[in-house]
């Protein structure tokens, strides 16, 4: 049991982002687009940051050695920033299309600076630690275009 818990726990992102797929695809109240985009920004950004942002606050050393960094005061503040983030992306799920909007546009602008960033230091400082330059690099980029296409379908949807 305590095997299992690690396992999910270290993969958290990407249990997160299959959950919020799943959960999406098998509760079918409302619009497709719309109660995907929710799903995704209750748990894949909204748990997901605020699970970074804990660890980038509270447990600084944990987080900067999944990511190959050393401990930085910089840490304290994209915690927070994370944390802001991720209770915003969690409430969105509750507000309107409009509310979702803004977030979207947020975690898509950060998520593509995070991706730059990280690929960066993958080239120039040959960082492949797990948290640098695996899944959670991959799903930061999977994120990008798929919120802003879910956003775009659901205001389709809202039009139609």
């Amino acid at each position: 049991m305590a095997d299992a818990i690690r396992l999910i726990l270290t993969n958290l992102p990407i249990v997160l982002f299959v959950a919020a797929m799943g959960i999406a695809f098998f509760l079918k109240v409302g619009p497709t687009a719309e109660r995907y985009l929710s799903w995704l920004l209750l748990l894949s950004v909204g748990v997901e940051m605020i699970w970074g942002g804990f660890f980038h606050v509270f447990l600084p050393q944990v987080a900067a050695t999944q990511i190959g960094w050393q401990v930085s005061p910089f840490q304290f503040e994209i915690g927070v920033a994370d944390l802001a983030m991720g209770i915003v992306a969690v409430l969105s799920f509750w507000r309107s299309l409009s509310f979702k909007a803004a977030v979207v546009i947020y975690i898509v602008l950060f998520n593509f600076g995070v991706a730059i960033g990280h690929v960066r230091e993958a080239i120039v400082n040959a960082d492949y630690a797990p948290d640098n330059f695996g899944v959670l690099l991959l799903l930061t980029v999977v994120k990008i275009p798929l919120l802003a296409w879910l956003l775009w379908k659901a205001s389709e949807e809202k039009r139609a």
